[in-house]
């Protein structure tokens, strides 16, 4: 990275969803320019691209096209000063309906956005959402049931899964997320084009749109203010760690800032250890800070599904000089306080998780 600012544009694809939105209210909020580039094809996502211009005004542009239009994306990466490649087919479900798809948004889509960088000769930073599932099911992970949730042997449970991991692509997703995610490091060690992947867990928080098939923090509180029963695939004793959306948007601008030393690199991010919760836990504590009775349906476990998976972010940490993240207590009361608001619900907040929340 060059000492004298940028004033060319950042460049988002998938600018308008839950993340990507995020981190561009923090570069537009910081003074920069941002380019968003979105098909707004996600319901609801057209609400935080509103939300981001009214907020920013003429900082934001929006690029309302598809991330396999190659000549769309080239046009939007001309004159980028560094992107952010959000934009993706973000459920395990749909990839199995459709891979074709899947691959032509995940794979082909983001070969476009790499190609563009590469032909126009400039060495234009590229940070890439990746995801845990490139490590597969973790089958051969021993895990007890414990309670409420499952765990793996202690020392595992202390640390995580670091990037040590194997590599084993499981269902459509799990290939396609994962072909993009070795796209981007082989353009780092072959044409140059400083990039970073970020294998992320589950990231929650302001602004999410959850369904039942991503984004399943959100869509677990929007059931339970709404009166709904919550469908969980599985016993509800699998394990995640999960992140609040700001830690996540602060880990993506630490990684810009230092792309120079970590480019080529690929970091797991997620809530690590101390944010390690079953599903069924995380139910208990909906009840508790929503006060409502939340009611329970269960189905089978769905494809590739992982009984536990908990991010090893020493590696990230120590790279980016990140601080502990939110503890996930305090971020879920935030993230319901806030889905509340849009409802204009009300629910009474334990004492100790409101002061989190305002």
């Amino acid at each position: 990275m060059t000492s004298q600012p940028d004033s060319r544009p950042i460049l988002i694809t998938g600018g308008a969803g839950f993340i990507g939105c995020n981190i561009a209210d923090r570069f537009a909020a910081d003074g920069h320019d941002v380019i968003v580039f979105d098909a707004l094809s996600r319901p609801g996502v057209e609400r935080n691209l509103d939300w981001l211009k009214e907020r920013h005004g003429s900082r934001i542009t929006s690029v309302v096209a598809d991330i396999r239009d190659e000549d769309e994306v080239a046009r939007a990466a001309a004159d980028a000063s560094a992107v952010f490649h959000m934009a993706a087919q973000v459920a395990v479900t749909t990839s199995l309906v459709d891979p074709r798809e899947d691959f032509e948004i995940n794979v082909r889509g983001t070969l476009h956005l790499l190609d563009a960088l590469r032909l126009n000769g400039r060495r234009v930073p590229v940070i890439f959402a990746s995801t845990n599932k490139v490590y597969g099911d973790l089958a051969d992970l021993s895990v007890d049931r414990r309670g409420e949730r499952y765990e793996p042997d202690a020392q595992t449970a202390s640390r995580g899964i670091c990037e040590a991991r194997a590599l084993d692509f499981h269902t459509p997703y799990g290939c396609s997320k994962g072909a993009a995610d070795q796209y981007v490091l082989d353009y780092a060690r072959s044409y140059g084009i400083p990039s970073a992947v970020f294998r992320m867990s589950c990231i929650y928080g302001r602004r999410q749109m959850g369904t039942e098939d991503q984004g399943w923090v959100a869509h677990f509180l929007i059931r339970a203010l709404e009166g709904e029963p919550i469908t969980i695939y599985g016993d509800g004793r699998q394990v995640r760690d999960i992140l609040d959306v700001s830690d996540a948007v602060e880990t993506y601008v630490r990684a810009l800032e230092r792309i120079d030393r970590i480019a080529g690199s690929a970091f797991n991010l997620g809530g690590g250890p101390g944010n390690a919760v079953s599903l069924l836990q995380l139910v208990d504590e909906m009840r508790a800070i929503t006060g409502r009775k939340v009611d329970l349906e269960f189905e089978d476990w769905r494809n590739g599904d992982q009984r536990w998976y908990v991010s090893d972010t020493s590696r990230a940490r120590a790279a980016l000089g990140l601080d502990q993240p939110i503890a996930w207590r305090d971020g879920v009361a935030r993230l319901a306080q806030w889905l509340a608001n849009e409802r204009k619900a009300t629910i009474q907040l334990q004492p100790t998780m409101a002061s989190a929340a305002q």
